[in-house]
């Protein structure tokens, strides 16, 4: 039975440097189909989140002030700590699944990463993970 964070968390997921482009995180997005990256430092300890949310309002900011030929050279010469999410929640693994679901519905967050108690990224836990849960819980009432 799944009970904690750990539970369902996609371990090691994803992440890309605070000193990264965000053509790095745009491109990583597009190729792997998905929504969110945790930023790290070259510790491993969480520093930020980059949304779709985030990435589609500085393609769009960059689209109508230098227009679409200069998208990849500006995405290129912007870092990803510059427009990172530095003001998430973050979960640890041994919380409950539970909990984690009612602050999902109460908060419409898309995902929350998981840390160690000293910050290291150890995973990510998404509304996706729970929709899917619930499909196989569905789908197990026969």
């Amino acid at each position: 039975m799944l009970k904690y964070v750990s539970d369902l968390m996609t371990p090691d997921p994803l992440c890309i440097s605070q000193t990264d482009s965000l053509k790095v995180a745009h491109d990583l997005m597009r190729e792997k189909n998905i929504r969110h990256i945790p930023i790290i430092d070259d510790q491993g300890q969480l520093q930020g989140m980059l949304t779709q949310k985030i990435m589609i309002a500085n393609v769009m900011k960059i689209l109508a002030t230098y227009g679409q030929l200069a998208l990849e050279r500006k995405e290129k010469q912007q870092k990803a700590q510059e427009v990172m999410a530095t003001d998430f929640v973050a979960v640890r693994p041994d919380e409950k699944l539970k909990d984690v679901a009612t602050y999902f519905v109460k908060n419409r967050h898309g995902c929350l990463p998981v840390v160690t108690e000293d910050g290291k990224l150890q995973g990510i836990i998404t509304s996706s993970d729970f929709v899917r849960l619930a499909a196989a819980l569905l789908g197990s009432e026969g």
